[in-house]
């Protein structure tokens, strides 16, 4: 795995920082992951179908096809 090490003067603040951008980076995908949840909702509302079954569907559909 690569590995980096970065050198200092102040290792505390730039741990912070680091730590900062990290959280924020994890709160910009979670509110993606929500957003994405959001839309996949009305997509089923809208055509009355569950993900589960629009992937059977599908399944289905692509074997036929082959």
């Amino acid at each position: 795995m690569p590995e980096l090490k970065i050198k200092c003067q102040h290792p505390e603040s730039l741990k912070i920082l680091l730590k900062a951008a990290v959280e924020k980076e994890l709160q910009s995908l979670s509110d993606g992951i929500e957003r994405t949840k959001q839309r996949l909702q009305k997509f089923e509302t809208k055509y009355q179908l569950s993900t589960e079954e629009f992937l059977i569907r599908y399944e289905n559909y692509v074997r036929i096809s082959i």
